[in-house]
């Protein structure tokens, strides 16, 4: 017999084994179908549009493997849900189903995340950092998306245990299936998002504005997260209420790139309201040291919060906010930009390889000294330091306000650096400007 013969049988023995997997994979997925086929509609919820993607619609091959129908089928037998009805919306990490218990009329949200592919591809930088799934990082897919639907059941409860932030109730967690309270207006109908609501006056877009910086905060200080995606898709107006959910990405401070997300929130609730509702809004250095300053720095009267009921606490960081100053000018536009390409370092772990030589050299002699005055002459310093953003961890007690570890930098008409960011002005007004304001290096040292 040739070599040519054996070749052959080998591929006929691989078809033929790859034919049998199929179709046994086929059948099983099938008689699991069967038997919850009362139980699950996946066409779109009738009393809601499907949001976005058509090409993300829910299907059978995208969320619905064999293992998940399995795990499904658990949540029906515990009594939690009895029936899915349709698909409310598809994202790019899971779609989300209306669930039913008829017997006792109580409506949920089914989020089954996706695991046949993996649409949303940079997980990992979300997960690689925490210390809570330190242990359990894996490159395995189905492995990923269960550490993921972990991470935002796990979430969900330390936001909805805090009584300053309204958020879903988590209700259960199966593998990569998690089931949480469902914010309707009634028959079906999910409350709005925010970027869906139909604000009465100006005065409400302002109130829910306020909100949204509170939220951030409260986020911050009482419940350890930055969101990491907050925006206007990820927060619901229910019982004139602004509730806040899709958690999966979030993380603890002393995440490396927990600074860069915070910034990243700040910006899109800003340019939320300030270009699409058309308000002033705060700067964004303001926003952030709001957010992370501990209160017995940023308040004056920090001990008269601690006796607050929920309401006064709200109204405590209302007027805290009603004392800074909204941003008016072009230059302001500017210092936001500027602020968001900042070198930012928070931990010893983050200092540049330049910084601990000065240190190993006895050229800095306190951790101070890494925020003092930084005269930046090499404007490809400058460059280098204003397109790679350091990630930072939280700030503790020793910790000093952010504005007075400003570096000013003086630049010679030579040494202008050159920047993609300065919109609003011309040249000479540019030079003027940047040699006012300059480039700062904050250390947020613990």
């Amino acid at each position: 017999m040739s070599y040519s013969d054996y070749s052959d049988d080998d591929a006929d023995e691989r078809c033929n084994t790859s034919t049998s997997r199929s179709h046994t994979e086929l059948k099983e997925k099938t008689d699991i179908l069967d038997r919850y086929a009362d139980k699950i509609n996946l066409d779109v919820h009738t009393t809601h549009r499907i949001t976005k993607d058509k090409a993300l619609r829910a299907t059978v091959d995208q969320v619905l493997d064999p293992r998940t129908l399995g795990f499904l089928g658990k949540i029906f037998n515990n009594g939690t849900l009895s029936r899915i009805n349709g698909c409310v919306s598809t994202g790019k990490e899971a779609n989300i189903y209306y669930g039913l218990n008829e017997s006792t009329a109580e409506e949920f949200a089914v989020k089954i995340y996706k695991t046949s592919i993996l649409v949303f591809k940079d997980r990992t930088r979300y997960v690689v950092g925490e210390h809570r799934f330190g242990e359990k990082q894996s490159k395995n897919p189905r492995q990923m998306v269960r550490n993921w639907a972990e991470k935002e059941y796990r979430n969900l409860k330390r936001l909805y245990s805090e009584p300053l932030i309204h958020s879903p109730k988590p209700i259960d967690l199966k593998e990569n299936i998690l089931v949480m309270e469902y914010l309707t207006r009634g028959n079906g109908n999910p409350s709005p998002k925010l970027r869906d609501y139909n604000f009465k006056d100006l005065e409400s877009v302002i109130n829910y504005y306020h909100e949204m910086l509170i939220l951030m905060r409260v986020l911050y200080q009482n419940c350890r997260l930055v969101h990491a995606d907050l925006s206007e898709y990820n927060t619901i107006v229910h019982e004139e209420n602004l509730y806040v959910f899709d958690v999966s990405q979030s993380v603890e401070p002393d995440h490396p790139m927990s600074i860069d997300f915070l910034r990243m929130d700040i910006k899109n609730v800003n340019d939320f309201f300030s270009r699409i509702k058309k308000i002033n809004v705060y700067a964004e250095r303001d926003i952030f040291k709001f957010v992370i300053t501990p209160s017995n720095i940023l308040f004056n009267n920090a001990d008269d919060l601690k006796e607050l009921d929920q309401e006064g606490t709200k109204n405590f960081l209302l007027n805290y906010l009603n004392t800074l100053n909204l941003k008016s000018s072009d230059d302001d536009e500017f210092n936001d930009e500027v602020f968001r390409s900042l070198h930012l370092v928070s931990s010893l772990h983050n200092i540049d390889e330049r910084d601990f030589s000065k240190f190993s050299n006895g050229d800095m002699d306190t951790l101070v000294d890494l925020v003092g005055s930084l005269k930046i002459k090499d404007k490809d310093v400058v460059k280098r330091e204003s397109n790679n953003t350091v990630s930072g961890e939280e700030q503790v007690d020793d910790y000093s306000d952010v504005d007075s570890e400003i570096g000013k930098c003086d630049f010679s008409d030579d040494e202008q650096p050159q920047s993609n960011l300065k919109r609003f002005q011309d040249k000479e007004e540019k030079k003027m400007h940047k040699q006012q304001f300059g480039f700062e290096v904050a250390f947020l040292y613990d």
